[in-house]
């Protein structure tokens, strides 16, 4: 086991714990009609931004991607908050106007999911020169997928961020598919974390399916960034266990043996495995945690569906320009 607090160590299993609760349940309110949208589920990755988040503190930034409900707990995002944008609510991250792929929380340093492929990476790297400029030590995450790894914008970004040594760490959550497409259709290296060499930056691979994996080599990134050494490339090579979005049928591109393969490798049930083996917490301890996260997502599910929806006025608010509101009635219908 490496040198971590039995404290950080469990706040790692918990953390996933709330991610993989989190992301069962929405996607069983999305089933039921209750939630407005699809989602796209981050199941089977919770080790990617548990192990990163584990680094990170209030003042450092991440920015997320569509599957981006593991980065926001990870980062300290409120699973209540969270349900309730889902549900439309205005009660809701984003007052209910963002949904399950806009969910910011700038208090907590998440700069928002997106729904644009690889359009928050840029928005990591303008945090990470914000903090430059300020003269702190805090950092940036660019969270994206291996399909996003093709995105102009990313490699704009680091070329960026390498020629000015920002602290930003590009952290690619490889988890084989870009929607339908194998990485290996898209790519025409094997691994991601190569590309890196064309920016002058460390290029590292990690297990993501492996939290501490993830932690030690998401450490040692993190670490050379706050140090004024600049960005790493960090490829997490993980899996999703369900389709793109919560309507899509992953059987269609790939087999039930592979999907087989990775569920044996749960990163949550591996790890839980490893605390118990190596005397850092018993399956009692590990049981309660479990049971606590149920009954904070229940708590969030109830949450939400007791939350009222916004008012009919907030079409008004939060929007670049004023918008009249007679305008507004002749082309909604609506009474304000």
């Amino acid at each position: 086991m490496l040198e971590i607090t039995k404290e950080r160590l469990l706040w790692m299993f918990r953390t996933m714990c709330t991610i993989r609760e989190f992301e069962e349940r929405a996607m069983a309110e999305v089933s039921a009609r209750r939630t407005f949208g699809g989602m796209h589920s981050s199941a089977g990755q919770e080790a990617v931004p548990t192990g990163v988040c584990a680094h990170l503190g209030p003042k450092d930034a991440i920015a997320s991607t569509h599957r981006g409900h593991g980065h926001c707990i990870a980062k300290g995002v409120d699973p209540r908050l969270m349900m309730a944008e889902l549900f439309g609510r205005v009660t809701g991250t984003n007052r209910g106007k963002g949904g399950s792929m806009h969910i910011a929380d700038m208090s907590k340093g998440m700069l928002g999911a997106n729904g644009v492929v690889g359009a928050s990476v840029p928005l990591a790297v303008g945090a990470a020169l914000a903090a430059r400029l300020r003269g702190e030590d805090s950092v940036a995450v660019a969270f994206f997928g291996d399909g996003g790894a093709n995105q102009g914008v990313i490699h704009e970004s680091m070329n960026l961020a390498a020629i000015w040594k920002l602290p930003v760490i590009f952290v690619c959550e490889n988890n084989l598919y870009a929607e339908s497409t194998p990485v290996e259709y898209s790519s025409a290296v094997p691994d991601l974390a190569r590309r890196a060499a064309g920016y002058g930056i460390p290029g590292v691979i990690a297990d993501g399916m492996d939290v501490l994996d993830v932690y030690d080599k998401a450490g040692a990134a993190i670490g050379r960034a706050r140090a004024g050494q600049g960005p790493t490339f960090l490829e997490c090579k993980t899996y999703r266990y369900y389709g793109h979005f919560s309507g899509d049928n992953p059987r269609t591109y790939r087999t039930e043996e592979e999907e087989r393969a990775y569920r044996a490798r749960d990163p949550i049930l591996t790890f839980r495995q490893r605390l118990i083996s190596e005397g850092v917490s018993t399956p009692e301890e590990l049981d309660a945690i479990q049971r606590e996260v149920v009954a904070l997502i229940e708590e969030a599910v109830r949450f939400a569906d007791q939350s009222p929806l916004p008012p009919a006025e907030d079409l008004l608010a939060h929007v670049y320009v004023d918008i009249p509101k007679d305008w507004l009635v002749r082309c909604t219908g609506l009474t304000l």
